[in-house]
């Protein structure tokens, strides 16, 4: 008999819905085709368009709809020209995380051998680390609220036990899976600026205290700085890395000009009860309806939720297809065929699509 899990979708504004639309194709294919499971489709409006039709930009039913969910995939969110009106951006993604809780914001990035790069790798080289952010608190803890005068503005970096401790966890346990899978050497690196603040050495203390109960795990720690330059010099010798919201907002992004840009960047919002999963990308209003936006990072996000929910509800046959489909688009990208235009290549949304696909039946 099928199990049937219950997913919320957003489908964004720009380039979301286009996007989004062949990502369901896709999952509803390897749903249709698993005799285990099936999966069940919720839309769930919110957003920048959404707000400038109505004046709200996350419903309360949407909020519901997300919560009750199995799990929620949202697309690419925002519009520069659509603001509330404190000039902020319109982001139902941080309200989420905020919401429910979503602490650790996962980053995958990968670049194989034969993967078109702005590095130059050495020979048998493949870059494989997972970048885990704080989603909830530090430095984007009073987004929206932050204090202005005619002369200066503040803003507040909170950095809380509950959640550090919560964090610190993930990270080690996401670490041990990866070492047990054979796609990571089991080392947890904590990156903050602990000689500068003293909420980094609170931040590093909490950290420390975790990776005592993990003899059987690597732990080091790295300034942020130092960070971002080895990420550049010697990024295949990372693993997992845990750092606070803004500095991981930050090497994320410098994570995906590794793989080539956003376009191969996917991400998951998880906490302990519901997760998020999304491109990392803008929702790009520019090259909206032109079928000239690059899916790759939306279809790996949704490889991303099923990998979770196999886990999660110790379901295997979901993990292996969210393995099976991650590494059909991870296919796509090392042979060259089929590409957008931000990768290099010529193909429209669909064709791009069509070809992850056409990798996953071969």
């Amino acid at each position: 008999m099928k199990k049937t899990y219950d997913v919320a979708v957003f489908h964004g504004d720009g380039i979301g819905p286009e996007i989004m639309a062949p990502t369901l194709k896709i999952l509803r294919q390897i749903s249709d085709n698993n005799p285990s499971y099936n999966l069940v489709f919720t839309d769930a409006p919110a957003g920048a368009s959404h707000y400038a039709k109505t004046g709200e930009s996350f419903p309360p039913g949407s909020l519901e709809t997300a919560r009750n969910a199995d799990a929620i995939l949202l697309s690419a969110m925002g519009l520069p020209d659509v603001r509330y009106p404190d000039g902020t951006e319109i982001s139902p993604q941080i309200d989420l995380r905020k919401r429910l809780g979503l602490f650790a914001g996962v980053r995958p990035v990968k670049v194989s051998n034969g993967q078109r790069t702005p590095l130059s790798l050495p020979d048998g080289k493949e870059i494989d680390f997972v970048l885990i952010r704080e989603s909830t608190e530090g430095l984007f803890f009073t987004q929206g609220s932050g204090e202005v005068t005619e002369h200066e503005a503040r803003e507040t970096l909170l950095i809380t036990r509950e959640v550090s401790e919560k964090l610190f966890r993930f990270a080690f346990e996401l670490a041990q899976n990866r070492k047990a899978s054979g796609r990571g050497q089991g080392r947890v690196t904590c990156v903050d600026k602990a000689n500068v603040f003293r909420a980094f050495a609170f931040f590093r203390s909490m950290f420390d205290a975790e990776a005592a109960h993990h003899p059987d795990l690597q732990a080091d720690h790295a300034y942020v700085d130092a960070t971002a330059l080895w990420m550049v010099q010697k990024p295949w010798e990372f693993d997992v890395l845990v750092t606070e919201n803004m500095f991981g907002d930050i090497l994320s992004d410098l994570g995906a000009g590794l793989m080539g840009g956003l376009g191969l960047a996917p991400s998951a919002d998880i906490g302990l009860n519901h997760a998020v999963f999304q491109p990392c990308h803008g929702s790009a209003p520019d090259i909206a309806g032109r079928d000239i936006a690059n899916p790759f990072a939306m279809i790996l996000s949704a490889a991303m939720m099923l990998e979770w929910l196999g886990l999660t509800h110790d379901h295997p046959e979901l993990s292996s297809d969210g393995a099976r489909l991650r590494e059909a688009v991870e296919k796509v990208a090392t042979n060259g065929h089929n590409l957008t235009r931000d990768l290099g290549g010529t193909a429209g949304t669909k064709d791009a699509a069509a070809s992850v696909m056409e990798a996953l039946r071969a």
